[in-house]
């Protein structure tokens, strides 16, 4: 029915399709990329690794500042290849870049080797941040398993968090052995992660080179595309809830959380272990949530669900503050895949897919640069519980106006993608009735 509100939409069951030979190979691949690609060996020791090199924390904090810049304005141009020469190559690109950055301590263990290091693997993520969702969601399309999606980006996601809880405590025994084991096996990865790139198949019609109409110009029509297409900009303006709770919580204040609530240092290794296993059985099992509610209600509870979990471990003690951090990560997983398909699937037909979701990565991202400015502010004064309430309050009023915006404004939502097997008995003329 064209007529009823893009909300109130049932979306299309997912994993009714039988997987094609095809469809099973880009999805292996696929996750095994995601995996080794995103499996950085040396984040649980990336500070005091800096510290012991002789860095000040000015420096670090800096260091770090100056990489979320830097990604924000890589996803511009990154995007734009993307859609020029294909995701896949743009896959390719990424791996060889991560390769590079993760052995620039390893080579120069100073300031200038750090800061190196973290702006290539700026460059490296933002390279394949629009492209892996992108070449998923086309590959699977043109293999006729669109309703698979939803499963296989979720079960990436949960496989590349599953492999950290693994190998995150060998870090220390293997750091003893040699200190620059962590960055030398992240190398190792990244190199391993361009091996299962080489193996995607190419798909039709990408990086053909069709596109020579200049950069500028492409950027200023993939913009076009977002204000013509209301329902496309309400789904990235929703989905900022999702990308900065769970940014903000899980990297700028897991720390600070666990030490306002008197929780040691010494538990906090294992505390990131057990919210990170919640965090991958909410993204293997996105589909647990049934069809009861549409995509875009579903997200909007599941980031107030994220808001009120944080709002609420300002009411309970340690033990009560680790079961809601858990609770908080397992929606987090949850609510990411299928935030992603929806975002996929409002990308009008013909748009630039990689460039588009580059765009909803500079939106995410630099909304996330502020609120963690005025997180520090907040944590500077002492406030951390008025922090996570106004968070709550925050969310809450974004997922409002989002609604409202639907029931008044009513965006045409774009019609779903058709299968290659419809498209096919459409073309030798037995369409199924519609």
């Amino acid at each position: 029915m064209r007529g009823r509100i893009p909300f109130l939409r049932r979306s299309p069951a997912e994993g009714r399709t039988p997987l094609n030979p095809g469809a099973r190979r880009v999805i292996a691949l696929n996750n095994g990329f995601q995996l080794l690609f995103n499996l950085l060996w040396w984040m649980p020791v990336f500070y005091a690794y800096q510290r012991e090199a002789g860095l000040s924390d000015a420096q670090i904090f800096g260091i770090q500042s100056i990489y979320y810049i830097a990604f924000c304005l890589f996803e511009i141009p990154t995007g734009l290849i993307a859609d020029r020469i294909g995701a896949r190559n743009c896959l390719r690109a990424g791996a060889v870049v991560m390769t590079a950055a993760n052995l620039a301590p390893v080579l120069s263990p100073d300031y200038t080797g750090f800061l190196v290091h973290f702006l290539a693997i700026a460059a490296g993520r933002s390279l394949t941040s629009g492209a892996a969702s992108a070449y998923l969601y086309d590959a699977l399309h043109a293999e006729g398993a669109d309703d698979h999606y939803l499963r296989a980006e979720g079960t990436a996601r949960a496989l590349g968090l599953a492999a950290k809880v693994v190998c995150w405590p060998l870090v220390g025994p293997l750091m003893a052995l040699s200190r620059p084991t962590p960055y030398v096996l992240s190398a190792a990865s990244a190199a391993a992660s361009l091996a299962c790139v080489m193996a995607l198949p190419r798909l039709a019609g990408a990086g053909t080179g069709e596109r020579r109409s200049g950069v500028w110009k492409e950027a200023g029509g993939a913009l076009r595309h977002v204000r013509r297409s209301p329902w496309l900009a309400l789904v990235m303006v929703q989905g900022v809830a999702v990308f900065t709770l769970s940014r903000i919580c899980q990297v700028n204040l897991f720390q600070p959380i666990l030490i306002d609530q008197g929780i040691p240092e010494t538990s906090h290794g294992s505390v990131l272990a057990a919210v990170t296993v919640a965090e991958a059985v909410g993204a293997a099992r996105p589909q647990w949530l049934g069809r009861k509610l549409r995509p875009l209600t579903m997200v909007s509870v599941l980031s107030l669900a994220m808001a009120v979990s944080l709002a609420g471990i300002t009411l309970g003690g340690p033990m009560a503050a680790i079961a809601l951090l858990c609770l908080f990560s397992a929606v987090t997983g949850f609510a990411y895949p299928i935030q992603r398909k929806l975002v996929n699937d409002a990308v009008p037909p013909g748009a630039p897919r990689a460039t588009l979701l580059s765009v909803e990565s500079i939106i995410d991202r630099a909304v996330c640069a502020l609120v963690a400015v005025a997180a520090g502010a907040y944590l500077s004064a002492g406030r951390m519980d008025a922090l996570l309430w106004h968070s709550a309050a925050v969310t809450g009023a974004v997922m409002l106006a989002v609604h409202l915006a639907v029931l008044i404004g009513r965006p045409r939502r774009p019609e779903a993608r058709r299968s290659v097997r419809e498209e096919h008995q459409e073309t030798v003329g037995h369409a199924p009735p519609r």
